[in-house]
């Protein structure tokens, strides 16, 4: 039998009187926690520290997955093209036969990208003076990067944690004086190769950066013990490190060269 307009208007008013208003009771807990889960997340972003190289290679591969990358010419290189043929140059050299590392490092962080060079090819034992082969390293390694971008480029001086022999203090009283001789020494190589001297940083730390120190540890006098504990971790902290700045203000892809005299595009 079918249902009359009268008996559904019934059961429509009935229903009707059945439900709540408003939201159900869950929804409220459920908007407390999303609200939670998005500060948690604004958090995380705040505090962390953004690798601009890895952002480019990431997007750089994520150009090529969907053919849309292009190669534009005249253009200089990026801070992932530097670490890509920075690493390559160095996979192919030889390794150490004493300690099977290789004397030269390339590595990655905020700062940007990073060649560090260890001393036993670099300078002699409480000396500024560079070695024949680190020209060669120069030559081969970093200048052709430096030739093909626009980055400003910081020259630093690192030492381990023991003192200077007392023949040596008259000329370095510290590690400070012989950090800063070695990073000066390989600024004027650089200028002696026609790099602009304006894009140059020459920059001494003595012992209290670390090779191995993590971005999260503070440097304190027992921090540089620890990483200076052994003759192994005392031959890494002993080296130069020539650093692509990544420039302030967040990543850069490639971009046109930019003349240090008059600012205008080549």
């Amino acid at each position: 039998m079918a249902i009359t307009a009268a008996e559904k208007k019934k059961y429509l008013e009935k229903g009707a009187r059945l439900v709540e208003e408003g939201l159900p009771g869950w929804y409220g807990t459920f908007a407390d926690m999303m609200t939670l889960l998005f500060a948690f997340f604004v958090l995380l972003a705040a505090i962390s520290t953004i690798d601009p190289v890895k952002l480019m290679n990431m997007a750089d591969g994520m150009g090529k997955s969907v053919g849309k990358k292009k190669e534009l010419d005249n253009q200089s290189m990026s801070l992932g093209d530097i670490h890509k043929e920075t690493a390559k140059m160095v996979e192919e050299m030889a390794a150490d036969p004493k300690t099977g590392e290789k004397p030269v490092e390339v590595t990655t962080s905020p700062k940007g990208v990073t060649i560090a060079i260890a001393e036993d090819i670099s300078f002699p034992s409480g000396s500024a003076v560079t070695k024949p082969e680190f020209l060669d390293i120069l030559k081969k390694i970093v200048l052709p990067e430096i030739k093909g971008s626009y980055f400003k480029v910081a020259v630093e001086g690192h030492t381990d944690s023991d003192q200077l022999p007392k023949a040596l203090r008259s000329q370095y009283p510290s590690n400070w004086e012989l950090s800063s001789a070695r990073a000066s020494a390989v600024v004027r190589q650089l200028i002696g190769l026609d790099v602009d001297p304006i894009r140059l940083e020459a920059v001494g730390y003595g012992e209290f950066v670390p090779r191995d120190k993590k971005n999260t540890e503070l440097i304190t006098a027992d921090l540089i013990k620890k990483y200076n504990s052994n003759p192994q971790k005392k031959a890494r902290n002993r080296r130069v490190e020539i650093t692509f700045l990544a420039p302030r203000g967040g990543p850069v892809g490639r971009s046109e060269a930019v003349s240090g005299d008059t600012g205008e595009k080549k």
